[in-house]
């Protein structure tokens, strides 16, 4: 579809920007569905955010926004309005305006990263996982495991005291699910979830001990590009059972569009 001048547009703010996979997915949904709407990627540094936010909702063809890192957490209060999933998980990666002209927030990586486990196989209910990175994807992807009903979740992250304030809250919304804080030590869990940035760039380190992984295990990355991450390598060398982070972008992506008022897109 050629893009005129009545072009409605939509972007993704996201730093790094150049890993998404969001402008292909959405702009190919565009051409087949023969809409006049084009998805962007912009490069926002974290500091930059307030000021970018500002000139971006002044735009009157913009219709929708995604957060990815660094920014699901810090939007949060540049927005008018939440949905209950980004109100739980206070971050948000999906922003619309509203026909009053608010924009409303709204977080789906966790409740895409549950689809997408399901997508491929491996039901979250009734088994013991482990959480590794506690910001704005892996608030969402802790509060969905234990709505889906893991029996037990363990949460670890770098920064002091992130994980013990996560636990809390997931505790308190869903007291039928054992929480409790870990080492990234994913030895006896069922299922092992890396949602920090490790394995984005050449050289990272990895976000867990691969030695420490057995047969039978299922690990799940978020990370979108590359698609192998070498943490998923590695547990697939241990026998693991692997899920790649085009599973949550897909699930994830589906719902965003269905709230950005565009359901047939998803397929």
């Amino acid at each position: 579809m050629p893009i005129t001048g009545a072009a409605r547009l939509f972007a993704i703010l996201g730093d790094p920007v150049g890993v998404v996979r969001s402008p292909a997915w959405w702009n190919g949904r565009f051409t087949e569905a023969g809409l006049d709407a084009a998805f962007v990627p912009l490069d926002v540094a974290a500091a930059d955010l307030p000021a970018a936010w500002r000139g971006l909702t002044r735009l009157r063809n913009l219709d929708g926004v995604v957060l990815t890192m660094p920014h699901k957490q810090a939007v949060v209060p540049l927005l008018d309005a939440l949905g209950p999933l980004a109100r739980l998980a206070g971050a948000v990666n999906t922003v619309r305006r509203r026909a009053d002209g608010a924009w409303e927030g709204e977080m789906f990586d966790g409740e895409g990263f549950v689809a997408g486990l399901r997508a491929e196989g491996h039901e979250p209910a009734g088994m013991r996982a482990l959480l590794v990175g506690c910001g704005g994807a892996g608030r969402a992807i802790a509060f969905a495991l234990a709505r889906a009903g893991v029996a037990e979740l363990a949460l670890s992250d770098a920064a002091p005291g992130r994980a013990g304030a996560l636990a809390e809250a997931v505790a308190a919304a869903f007291p039928d699910c054992r929480v409790a804080t870990a080492l990234p030590d994913p030895a006896g869990y069922g299922l092992v979830v890396n949602a920090t940035p490790l394995g984005l760039r050449p050289g990272d380190a990895l976000a867990l001990e691969p030695g420490r992984l057995s047969p039978g295990q299922v690990v799940a990355d978020v990370i979108p590009t590359p698609e192998r991450t070498a943490l998923l390598d590695a547990a697939a060398a241990a026998g693991c059972d692997t899920v790649t982070g085009r599973a949550m972008f897909e699930g994830q992506a589906r719902l965003a569009a269905a709230f950005l008022g565009l359901a047939d897109l998803g397929g």
